[in-house]
C-alpha cells in the first residue's frame, strides 16, 4: 500500500470552485437579462409645441395598455395572460400558460400639461403626445423699500 500526500494548499483553485463560479456568473446573468426581457424600447422626442413617446409593443391591442398619470409620473403598464390548452392521446391533457407585463415610468417636466396628453397605437407602436405649456411672459416689477 502506498501513501500519498495530501496537500492542503488553499491557495490554489480546485476544479469544482471554478465550476460553482461559472455558474453562479451564468445564473447572475441570467438574472440582469430577465429583469429586461419584457421592457420595450422607448424613443423620446421633443420639438417647440410638445413631446413625443414612441413605445414599440407590437402584437398588442390598444385595449392592453393601461396609462396614467399621478403626482407628474407618467405611468405606462402592460399586462396579459393567454392559456391554450389542447386534448391529447390517452387521457393526456397538455396546458401552456403566457403572462406578459410591462410597466415604465417617466418624471414629467414641469412645463407639460397633463391633461390634454393623447395615445394612439398604430402598427406596433404606442404613440403619445404630450404638449407643452406656453410660459407665461415674464414682467419686470419694480419693488419699493419702505
Amino acid at each position: 500500500m502506498t501513501l500519498v500526500k495530501f496537500n492542503s494548499d488553499t491557495t490554489t483553485p480546485r476544479f469544482s470552485s471554478w465550476l460553482d463560479r461559472f455558474f453562479d456568473d451564468f445564473d447572475q446573468s441570467l438574472k440582469f437579462n430577465s429583469k429586461n426581457l419584457n421592457a420595450p424600447a422607448v424613443n423620446v422626442l421633443e420639438n417647440e409645441k410638445s413631446f413625443l413617446l414612441e413605445v414599440a409593443a407590437p402584437g398588442l391591442n390598444k385595449r392592453d395598455f393601461n396609462i396614467d398619470v399621478e403626482d407628474g409620473i407618467l405611468t405606462i403598464s402592460h399586462s396579459k395572460e393567454t392559456k391554450k390548452e389542447e386534448e391529447v392521446k390517452e387521457n393526456y391533457t397538455r396546458k401552456e400558460f403566457n403572462y406578459s407585463q410591462f410597466k415604465r415610468s417617466f418624471t414629467l417636466p414641469e412645463n407639460v400639461d397633463e391633461k390634454k396628453i393623447e395615445a394612439k397605437y398604430q402598427e406596433g407602436v404606442l404613440h403619445l403626445e404630450i404638449p407643452k405649456v406656453k410660459e407665461a411672459a415674464k414682467t419686470k416689477k419694480v419693488i419699493e423699500i419702505s
